[in-house]
């Protein structure tokens, strides 16, 4: 295995030269050696998230609420819920969001950041994540702090294995596809090392 240097958000081998990695799934910014390669291939190939353009993924870029409970709800199936209503003043129908936070709404993935927004613009943090990924597992028992929680579940799950995680930080596409595809498609990399570095 070779450790990783980061440079505009891709992974490359330490020592750089010539010997530069191959990109996966025709991304210029996705290097083969990257900790999240793997994620991003299957979420491309699974429909999950695209890239931000035809050739890059932008694995540094953060995420919304709104484009996680997306990715999310695509990696369960594109479930329909039953309700037709959004239960956030935030969330219109016309919004590509809408069906996924619907559906996360009625199941319990996640509530809003306040009683009835959901705050789909902004930023996702860590703990958000990693708590939608509790509930959707069916893990989301009551406890007096969700982020403490939420961490320690993903802890437990071997979701945050050699990442760098902060609780409260916005948490880049290469962080979400990584945990996503940890949990919902069993993804491992025991086999490589990793520093996560976000």
């Amino acid at each position: 295995t070779v450790p990783y240097r980061v440079r505009g958000g891709a992974a490359l081998p330490a020592g750089g030269g010539a010997d530069i990695p191959d990109t996966v799934a025709g991304f210029t910014d996705v290097y083969e050696t990257a900790y999240y390669a793997d994620a991003v291939e299957w979420a491309v190939a699974q429909g999950v998230t695209g890239g931000t353009s035809e050739t890059t993924f932008s694995p540094a870029d953060t995420v919304t609420r709104a484009q996680a409970m997306t990715f999310l709800w695509r990696a369960a199936g594109s479930p329909q819920p039953d309700s037709t209503v959004s239960p956030f003043v935030d969330v219109s129908p016309e919004a590509y969001y809408y069906v996924p936070v619907l559906w996360a709404a009625e199941n319990g993935v996640t509530g809003g950041v306040s009683e009835n927004q959901f705050g789909p613009e902004q930023t996702l943090a860590y703990d958000q994540i990693l708590a939608m990924l509790r509930a959707a597992a069916g893990e989301n028992a009551a406890s007096s702090d969700w982020s403490v929680a939420a961490l320690s579940w993903a802890r437990s799950e071997g979701l945050t294995d050699g990442l760098t995680v902060s609780a409260k930080a916005g948490c880049p596409r290469s962080d979400v596809v990584y945990c996503i595809w940890k949990q919902m498609a069993g993804g491992s990399e025991e086999d490589t090392e990793t520093n996560g570095t976000a």
